[in-house]
């Protein structure tokens, strides 16, 4: 075990340094990395490490996403209003009409098959965005038309409602009815995990203001509250429709909005603790790709993901029609709503492992959505950023 993490770290900050100097996303490195390192390829990674995948994968999830939380302004994000709302579904909904339009006439495949694969695939990777826009607040680049924001805030519910559809199809698949209720838990488990990450962070912040304690144990606080929050999302989720993820960044908000001096040295605090997390994160996705199923589709499973990218960025479009934003920074908000690697890393071999038609097809065309959109999408944010969006005066050099 100890191997394979020298291993993933010495290789995966390698193959980033390589790729940065080739002016490549480094996470293009890492990925490569965990495809090298896989059980599929040289099988260098311990059995111990892959068994206990997704729970790391989920703990580099919650660290970015309350780095998030630590560093937005809400404020800013109430300037934006119905688009960033509407960017939490409408482009994840076009992309999954999009797979059902061209999925089975691509792919063969029945209507039913193509909505499992579309709730797949329709989900943003907050892993990639959430880094990107983070970079974008500390330049000070769209930060004025609250762009960056948007795109953060946005992303982490788009998920929470892609996954609750996939749930919905994958219900209807193996029992064939279809729970028109399960559609009213997206809504609620939103609401829920709002209140439930302000009020937390709210009592965190108040008891540390009454109890002065070094700030690598309010992250160590920090950090095992959002475990907790975890759990009990997958413990009592079909009771309680709930959001961890959302009550995380939430907690975040929080804390910045009641303390804000010490939200900033927070912050700065993940950012040193994202090095190791990133790397383990893209490492272990990278690890789940099978190039045997990533070949095996061919053509058609590559047409059919730019052709379903094409109906997401049409959804990003027209959540941002009325608003003052130039058609540049149009343009970059279509590019940055793109990448693909968590989500699908987490829910693409469920389909298999339930026992279902689709699932070999389902998880080919998850793992080619990573390795096409992952890379692009991050390479495309850094490449246009600058051209794409105003810099807001008095941002730091």
């Amino acid at each position: 075990m100890l191997l394979s993490l020298a291993l993933i770290f010495l290789i995966g900050m390698t193959m980033g340094w390589l790729c940065r100097r080739l002016r490549l996303p480094s996470l293009l490195g890492m990925i490569l990395t965990g495809v090298l390192l896989g059980p599929y390829a040289l099988n260098q990674i311990d059995g111990s490490i892959l068994g206990i995948s997704a729970e790391l994968r989920r703990i580099a999830l919650i660290i970015i996403l309350t780095r998030a939380g630590l560093s937005l302004e809400i404020n800013d994000l109430k300037k934006v209003g119905r688009p960033a709302v509407l960017m939490c579904f409408l482009p994840a909904c076009l992309e999954m009409l999009g797979m059902l339009v061209l999925a089975p006439r691509l792919l063969g495949i029945s209507w039913l098959d193509a909505a499992i694969m579309g709730a797949v695939v329709g989900a943003v990777s907050p892993a990639v965005i959430v880094p990107k826009m983070l970079k974008l607040m500390e330049e000070g680049y769209g930060t004025k038309q609250s762009i960056p924001q948007m795109i953060l805030a946005a992303a982490s519910v788009d998920d929470v409602f892609v996954i609750v559809v996939f749930s919905v199809f994958t219900g209807l698949a193996q029992s064939g009815v279809m729970a028109a209720a399960s559609f009213g838990t997206i809504p609620v488990s939103i609401l829920t995990g709002i209140l439930t990450g302000l009020g937390l962070g709210i009592l965190l912040a108040k008891y540390f203001e009454l109890v002065h304690v070094r700030d690598t144990v309010k992250v160590l606080v920090l950090l095992s509250v959002s475990f907790i929050l975890m759990t009990l999302e997958d413990t009592a989720g079909d009771k309680i429709p709930f959001s961890a993820l959302i009550a995380i960044m939430c907690i975040g908000i929080a804390w910045q909005k009641k303390r804000q001096v010490v939200a900033k040295r927070l912050s700065v605090k993940f950012n040193k603790l994202w090095v190791a997390a990133e790397i383990m994160l893209f490492v272990l996705v990278g690890a789940t790709v099978d190039l045997k199923y990533a070949s095996s589709a061919g053509m058609a499973a590559v047409l059919l993901i730019f052709g379903v990218l094409v109906f997401r960025m049409l959804g990003v479009f027209l959540c941002l029609l009325g608003t003052s934003l130039n058609g540049g920074e149009r343009l970059f908000c279509m590019i940055a709503y793109m990448p693909k690697a968590t989500v699908q890393a987490a829910i693409g071999g469920m389909p298999l492992a339930m026992g279902l038609s689709c699932g070999n097809i389902v998880l080919t065309v998850a793992v080619l959505a990573i390795l096409i959109t992952a890379p692009l999408g991050a390479f495309l944010i850094d490449l246009t950023y600058r051209c794409l969006l105003k810099r807001e005066r008095g941002a730091d050099e």
